[in-house]
């Protein structure tokens, strides 16, 4: 069920071994874009994001390079924060599993486990993925070849002594709430296959690994509680942050989190054993898990070795050219949202911007603050009560597209909702080819009509504009300073504040520059801006 009073959202906490790069921000921006949307929607929100800090190849790392590990995963934290910083993500908070807020909380929903016997001692024989530190299936080992899913590397068949978590005991459970609540696994397709994998039969997880406490490796984890012989794998240790950073007593309302935005290639953590550890734990579950798929680059997939990673110098160039708000603006918009894999292209990139930003949005705040700088000198007119003409009728029209992106963003679809108000801008365009008021402006006698129209227009592109702040705030909060409705985000919930008639008559309306110049389709694609290494 929704909560209409709270919203939390999270994104995975990401390695710290990588530096930022598109799937990291996509992910961000997802989860970027929807708290936004609920915190103008009136909803108190909390947005939490992070890194993933205890893998063994963070040490290897670090020793590769001479320093400690906490010293690597500092530089790599930061270099997340920074990047999220300059794509003007609004997390609320930034955890790191090195944290002791964090280490502390794991070390007691282990206790609780073990405590219960939801965690428990055994042996377990498997085949290792030592590049993702994680055991797969037989059946995936085979159908792999017995190399990485991931990576492509050889699996190791491994033998250990492990605690496991007990999956199996909760399969039905679990496939019951699936079924009972169609949205928990989103999209339709990632669903599907994670009902047909659990049908199959699930079995239990290990989820610790032997070490020497001696080993200086061994203290870059969270040992066992009460056996230091064994350390938390980093997978279980990772899930747990969703629910460590708001276990508080300031936080803790915020539970269940409403939506754990993620790329498909973490869908079983989050969909199935991420669950079945709630239920153990008796915690609610979270109301959504949304798997997006890849983005590939000028139809190839990206990699290093081909030259062609979308990382953040590659991005901050993009940014450069045309602004923070269009890149966030085509990742939220062109990005891959359902099952299959959307392209980065620059042409693609170019044409979207001019099609959406530059034709559409711009073009129409231009246009119609132009023309009521023309004919009523700055001032917007009075529409003297009329609120329907040349068959618009435009409370009705911005009340549908309201009404319509609220809906989609309660699924998550965010594509959907930032053309509900981008909509809104086209008909704005409609409206004005066909009223053409700039020829009625030429009859002294029409010009209640003229005042009517451009009313109408303003009025339109302000609701609009509540719609698409998600996804691109600085240029849409420019323009409620030029229309004279600066809005503080939280203080009135977006369904009044997007009630028709707030607008004023006689508001002064800025002309300004272009919000998005138009750009040139010719033009090369940007130079990347910054080190490559991060």
């Amino acid at each position: 069920m929704t909560r209409t009073d709270r919203y939390y959202v999270t994104t995975p906490i990401y390695y710290v071994n990588d530096r930022p790069h598109i799937g990291h921000c996509y992910t961000t921006l997802l989860a970027d874009v929807a708290a936004r949307f609920m915190r103008l929607s009136g909803r108190e929100t909390f947005f939490l994001t992070g890194t993933d800090e205890h893998a063994e190849k963070v040490v290897a790392a670090a020793a590769e390079r001479g320093i400690t590990p906490i010293a690597w995963a500092d530089r790599n934290a930061h270099a997340f924060q920074e990047a999220f910083a300059e794509l003007n993500f609004s997390n609320d908070d930034f955890i790191r599993t090195t944290e002791d807020r964090h280490k502390d909380k794991v070390d007691a929903y282990i206790r609780a486990l073990k405590e219960t016997g939801d965690i428990f001692l055994g042996d377990y024989e498997g085949w290792w993925d030592g590049s993702q530190e994680e055991y797969v299936t037989e059946t995936t080992a085979r159908e792999h070849d017995f190399k990485s899913p991931v990576t492509g590397r050889p699996l190791v068949k491994r033998t250990e002594r492990n605690y496991f978590f007990r999956l199996s005991k909760y399969a039905d459970r679990l496939l019951a709430h699936i079924e009972a609540n169609p949205h928990f696994i989103a999209p339709e397709a990632r669903r599907n296959e994670v009902v047909g994998r659990i049908k199959t039969g699930l079995q239990d997880v290990p989820v610790s690994r032997a070490v020497d406490p001696n080993d200086e490796a061994a203290s870059w984890g969270i040992l066992m509680p009460d056996d230091p012989g064994h350390r938390v794998y980093v997978w279980i240790d990772a899930l747990f942050n969703y629910l460590s950073a708001v276990d508080t007593d300031d936080r803790r309302a915020y539970w269940p989190a409403d939506a754990h935005v993620i790329g498909k290639d973490i869908l079983w953590f989050h969909a199935v054993i991420w669950p079945c550890m709630l239920m153990a734990m008796d915690k609610a579950l979270p109301g959504c898990v949304y798997a997006h798929s890849y983005w590939i680059r000028e139809g190839r997939k990206m990699s290093k070795s081909l030259g062609n990673f979308l990382d953040m110098p590659t991005l901050r160039g993009y940014c450069n050219e045309f602004g923070v708000d269009a890149v966030r603006w085509y990742l939220a918009t062109q990005g891959p949202m359902g099952a299959t894999d959307a392209d980065f292209a620059h042409g693609r990139f170019v044409e979207m911007y001019n099609a959406d930003l530059a034709n559409s949005v711009g073009n129409a705040m231009s246009r119609v603050s132009n023309m009521i700088a023309k004919y009523f000198d700055g001032a917007l007119p009075d529409a003297k009560g009329v609120t329907e003409y040349a068959g618009h009728d435009w409370p009705a029209i911005t009340n549908a597209a309201v009404e319509s992106a609220i809906a989609k963003m309660n699924r998550l679809d965010i594509p959907g909702a930032m053309q509900d108000g981008l909509s809104i801008v086209r008909r704005v365009d409609g409206y004005v080819h066909a009223t053409e008021p700039f020829k009625l402006a030429k009859d002294e006698s029409r010009m209640g009509d003229v005042a009517a129209i451009l009313y109408h227009c303003a009025e339109a592109l302000r609701i609009a504009s509540l719609i698409l702040w998600a996804a691109m705030p600085e240029r849409m909060e420019e323009a409620w300073k030029r229309f004279g409705t600066p809005v503080v985000v939280g203080e009135t919930p977006l369904k009044e504040l997007a009630q028709w008639g707030r607008l004023t008559p006689g508001t002064p309306i800025e002309k300004g520059e272009a919000l998005f110049p138009r750009a040139d389709a010719e033009a090369p694609e940007p130079t990347p801006v910054g080190d490559p290494a991060g």
